[in-house]
């Protein structure tokens, strides 16, 4: 498992084999939070009152999906230090339960496949299975990304 600090070594394509392992920091989430980024990107009652998500699906205060998305990018962009920037090419997200006031969230990504390109020898795709986890342990959300990666340069 490679563990990438701020200021870690750029990776290139050439440096990444399918099944190494990067692991994030945490990152601590409160009703606050929640409620901000609900309030801007996804006003709904279960994601901005406490008391009125009682009665909904959620039966308490959930952080919006896309939220725990965010922070997940945050997470991912800090642990897998990849030159260039993580450039995204497509996701597959899931949300197996809900992101709750408390949660510390922390990723792992695995790379799952690399795909070097056939017309442009400078990079590849990578396939990258992103799990954003719980303090307990518990998968609050799952993705399957593509990931523009380049090669080094001469």
């Amino acid at each position: 498992m490679m563990e990438a600090a701020s200021g870690a070594k750029p990776l290139y394509l050439d440096d990444l084999a399918v099944g190494d392992v990067f692991i994030s920091d945490t990152h601590p989430l409160d009703a606050q939070q929640i409620v901000q980024f609900a309030s801007q990107f996804d006003p709904q009652p279960f994601h901005l009152d406490a008391d009125a998500a009682q009665d909904t699906f959620f039966q308490g205060l959930a952080a919006s999906g896309w939220h725990t998305t965010a922070i997940t990018m945050r997470l991912i962009v800090q642990s897998l230090p990849l030159a260039r920037g993580v450039i995204g090419a497509g996701a597959e997200v899931s949300w197996p339960q809900p992101t709750r006031p408390g949660d510390v969230l922390q990723v792992t990504s695995r790379i799952i496949e690399i795909i070097p390109s056939r017309s442009k020898p400078d990079r590849g795709l990578i396939v990258v299975e992103c799990i954003t986890s719980n303090q307990a342990g518990q998968v609050l959300q799952r993705m399957v990304t593509k990931v523009l990666c380049f090669r080094k340069e001469g």
